[in-house]
C-alpha cells in the first residue's frame, strides 16, 4: 500500500514521527512524506525531521505565508498534480491546518481514501480557521482516528459513524518517547531560571495575534503572571517583533527562539504552569502534569478541563479536582493506527 502523508506544521511532524515509526513494522506499507512548507522557518520545520527521525520528505514544497485561501489553494493544486501522477492508495492527514484541508480535498476529489488522525475534535467556534479545516476534513475522510471519546461522539452527532476508531492520542506516544532525552537549556536562557517555579508560554493563534485588542489582553495577562514567577516564551515568528516591543523592559519575561520538540518537552516537565493558546500544548502540559491556562474562549480538549488540569483564562468557575485522563491511551496509539491501516 502506497501512502502519501501530508505534513506542513510543527505538531504534524511530531505526530507523524510516531506513526511513521510504527509503519516500519509492516512491509506492506510504503509511506511517502509530502512536506507542504506551511511552516517555512527552519526552527519550526527542519529541526523536527532531524531530531524525531522522520524520513526525509519524499517531496517538498514551499507554500508558507500568504492568506488562508492562497496557501490552501496553492497546496491543493500541487497535491492534486502529484496524486494524479503517483496514484497513492491512501492519503494520510493530521490535525487541522491548511495543509490538512488541502490534502483531504485533493484526495477526496480524486476518489483516493483519506485517513484523518486527530479526527472529531471540535471547538464549536467556526471563526477559528482550524475548526473549519477539521470539520471539512472529517466529512471527506473514510478512516477517522479519534484521540478521545468526545471526538467519537462529535462525529456521531454529525452522522459520521463508519470508519471511526478510538485509538488514543499519538501526542501521548510522542511525549513518552521524549522523556528519555536530556534537556539542553536554550542558549538565550539563563539556566538559573529553571531552578525555581516558572511558567512556559506560547502564543500563535491567528484569532489572538490578528486581533489587536485580544493580543493586548494576552500581553497584559502574561505580564501579570510574570509578577508571580518568571515566564519563558518560545516566540513564534508571527509575533516576534511585537513580543520584543512589549517585553523589552520586563526582566521576568524571557523571550527565546522556537525550540525543538525535545526541548519543549523538557521545559514542560519542569514548568509550574503553562500559558498557551495552542491546542496541542494543552495536552502536552497534562502529559507532564503541569496545570494549564488556555488563552482562548473554548478548547477542543474538553477532558482536560473536566479533569482539572486546564482552565480557560477568563473562566470564572473554580479550579476542579484533578484526575487522570485514561482515554488518551497507554502510549500505543501510533501502533494501533498502523495496524488498522496495514490491514486495509
Amino acid at each position: 500500500m502506497r501512502i502519501h502523508t501530508i505534513l506542513g506544521a510543527r505538531p504534524q511532524f511530531v505526530k507523524a514521527a510516531v506513526v511513521s515509526r510504527a509503519f516500519q513494522d509492516f512491509d506492506s506499507v510504503d509511506e511517502r512524506i509530502i512536506h507542504t512548507g506551511q511552516h517555512y522557518d527552519p526552527d519550526m520545520s527542519d529541526v523536527f525531521f532531524d531530531q524525531l527521525g522522520i524520513p526525509t520528505p519524499w517531496k517538498r514544497y514551499e507554500f508558507g505565508g500568504g492568506s488562508h485561501g492562497k496557501m490552501t489553494g496553492n497546496i491543493l493544486i500541487a497535491l492534486e498534480e502529484l496524486m494524479l501522477d503517483e496514484k497513492p492508495d491512501m492519503v494520510l492527514i493530521y490535525g487541522d491546518t491548511n495543509s490538512t484541508l488541502a490534502g483531504a480535498l485533493a484526495a477526496a476529489k480524486l476518489h483516493i481514501p483519506v485517513a484523518h488522525i486527530e479526527a472529531g475534535l471540535r471547538s464549536f467556534n467556526k471563526e477559528m480557521p482550524e475548526e473549519v479545516n477539521r470539520i471539512l476534513s472529517d466529512h471527506v475522510s473514510e478512516f477517522l482516528f479519534c484521540p478521545t471519546h468526545a471526538s467519537v461522539e462529535n462525529l456521531k452527532n454529525e452522522n459520521i459513524t463508519k470508519g471511526v476508531h478510538h485509538v488514543g492520542d499519538v501526542m501521548h506516544d510522542a511525549s513518552i518517547h521524549a522523556r528519555s532525552h536530556e534537556l539542553i537549556v536554550p542558549a538565550a536562557l539563563d539556566a538559573s531560571v529553571l531552578e525555581s517555579d516558572f511558567a512556559l508560554c506560547t502564543v500563535h493563534r491567528a484569532e489572538n495575534t490578528d486581533n489587536e485588542a485580544i493580543f493586548n489582553e494576552i500581553l497584559a495577562f502574561i505580564k501579570k503572571q510574570s509578577e508571580q514567577m518568571p515566564v519563558i516564551i518560545p516566540v513564534h515568528p508571527r509575533v516576534r517583533d511585537r513580543m520584543k516591543a512589549a517585553f523589552d523592559n520586563e526582566p521576568h519575561v524571557h523571550l527565546i527562539e522556537p525550540q525543538d520538540f525535545f526541548t519543549v518537552q523538557g521545559l514542560l516537565a519542569r514548568a509550574a504552569i503553562v500559558l498557551t493558546d495552542s491546542g496541542g500544548l494543552q495536552k502536552e502540559a497534562y502529559f507532564h502534569r503541569a496545570p494549564c491556562f488556555t488563552m482562548r474562549s473554548e478548547t477542543e480538549w474538553v477532558e482536560t478541563i473536566e479533569a482539572g488540569w486546564n482552565r480557560l483564562w477568563k473562566a470564572a468557575d473554580a479550579e476542579r479536582p484533578r484526575k487522570e485522563i485514561e482515554e488518551y491511551g497507554a502510549g500505543d496509539a501510533g501502533q494501533k493506527i498502523a495496524e488498522i491501516i496495514a490491514k486495509i
